[in-house]
C-alpha cells in the first residue's frame, strides 16, 4: 500500500514539474490538514485523519490544469485489517483540465457575469487498504464549465461521471464481489472557488452535488451525494520572513452526505454523513 501511495505522489510531482515548465503561471504546494470527526460508510465511529497533499494548478494560453494527490492516514477506528490496530491508508488523486473555448477560437466568450466558457475533463483515482471495502475507484469526468467574473475565481461545471470500483473487503457481501463493477453513468454539478476576503485572507473550496449512480456492487440503490469542502485561509508568510502566499494557515470544514452514494437506508445511519472541522497548513513553492 505504501509503495502505491509513493508511486502516486511521485507521478503527480513529475506531472507538476512538466506542467509548470509549459505554463504562463503555476502554483505548487504541499499541505497538511487534520480532523477528528471523519466518517466512513458502515462505520459508526468518528475517525481521526491526517491528510498530506501535493497540489498543482497552472494556466496556459488555452486553459488550465489542476491536480491533487491526498495521502490519508486514519486512526485505529478505521482499521487497515482484522489482524492489526494500525489505521487505514489511502491515496486519492484528482486531475482536471479545462479548455478555454474563447481562447481556442480567438475571441472572448463573455455573457453578463460570465467571463468565459470552457470544457473540463479529467479523472479520479484512489486506492485504500481498509478492512471493510478496500476501494479501487476509477472515474472519468467531462462537461462544460462557466468561468465567472469575480475577484479571484469561481468556476461551475456540469459533469458526466463514469465510475467503477473493484472492492475486496473482509466481510460479505463485499467479500463476494468479483472483478470491477461499473456504476450507471451519472451527472454532477461542481463548484470551485477562491475569493479574497481581506488583504491576507481568502475563502476557498469546492462543492460537488452528485446524482445517484444506480445500484452498487451488491445491489443496493445509491443516493444523491453532497460534498462541500471550504476553508478560510490566512497568508502568514510575512511572519516567517517569506514572500507573499508562501505560508498559509487556516480553518477548514467539510460536509459530506451520502458518502460515495451510500444512504441512511443502506448503512443503518452509520457513517454515510460526516461534518468535519479541520486545521490546515500549506507551503507554496
Amino acid at each position: 500500500m505504501t509503495h502505491k501511495i509513493l508511486l502516486a505522489a511521485g507521478a503527480t510531482l513529475l506531472l507538476s514539474c512538466a506542467a509548470a515548465g509549459a505554463a504562463d503561471w503555476s502554483d505548487t504546494s504541499i499541505s497538511w490538514r487534520y480532523g477528528t470527526r471523519f466518517a466512513e460508510p458502515f462505520n459508526p465511529e468518528h475517525i481521526k485523519k491526517h491528510i498530506f497533499a501535493l497540489t498543482h494548478a497552472s494556466g496556459y494560453k488555452y486553459g488550465s490544469n489542476f491536480f491533487n494527490v491526498d495521502l490519508l492516514q486514519s486512526d485505529e477506528t478505521d482499521p487497515a485489517s482484522l489482524t492489526q490496530d494500525e489505521g487505514a491508508q489511502e491515496a486519492y488523486v484528482v486531475y482536471r483540465h479545462t479548455l478555454d473555448i474563447g481562447a481556442l477560437r480567438g475571441s472572448e466568450m463573455r455573457y453578463g457575469p460570465v467571463k468565459g466558457v470552457g470544457l473540463t475533463f479529467g479523472f479520479d483515482w484512489n486506492t485504500k487498504n481498509d478492512v471493510g471495502y478496500n476501494s479501487r475507484k476509477r472515474m472519468l469526468v467531462a462537461g462544460p464549465t462557466l468561468m465567472w467574473d469575480v475577484p479571484g475565481f469561481l468556476n461551475t461545471s456540469v459533469l458526466v461521471l463514469r465510475e467503477s470500483n473493484a472492492p475486496s473487503g473482509a466481510f460479505p457481501p463485499i467479500s463476494n464481489v468479483n472483478g470491477r463493477y461499473r456504476f450507471d453513468t451519472h451527472a454532477a454539478l461542481a463548484l470551485n472557488w477562491a475569493l479574497p476576503v481581506a488583504e491576507r485572507v481568502s475563502f476557498e473550496g469546492y462543492g460537488l452535488f452528485i446524482g445517484a449512480k444506480g445500484r452498487d456492487e451488491v445491489g443496493n440503490g445509491t443516493g444523491a451525494e453532497t460534498n462541500v469542502d471550504m476553508a478560510l485561509m490566512y497568508d502568514a508568510s510575512a511572519h516567517f520572513g517569506q514572500p507573499k502566499n508562501r505560508v498559509r494557515l487556516g480553518l477548514e470544514y467539510q460536509f459530506w452526505n451520502n458518502k460515495f452514494g451510500n444512504t441512511r437506508a443502506t448503512t443503518g445511519g452509520r457513517g454515510q454523513r460526516a461534518s468535519t472541522p479541520m486545521v490546515r497548513a500549506e507551503y507554496h513553492f
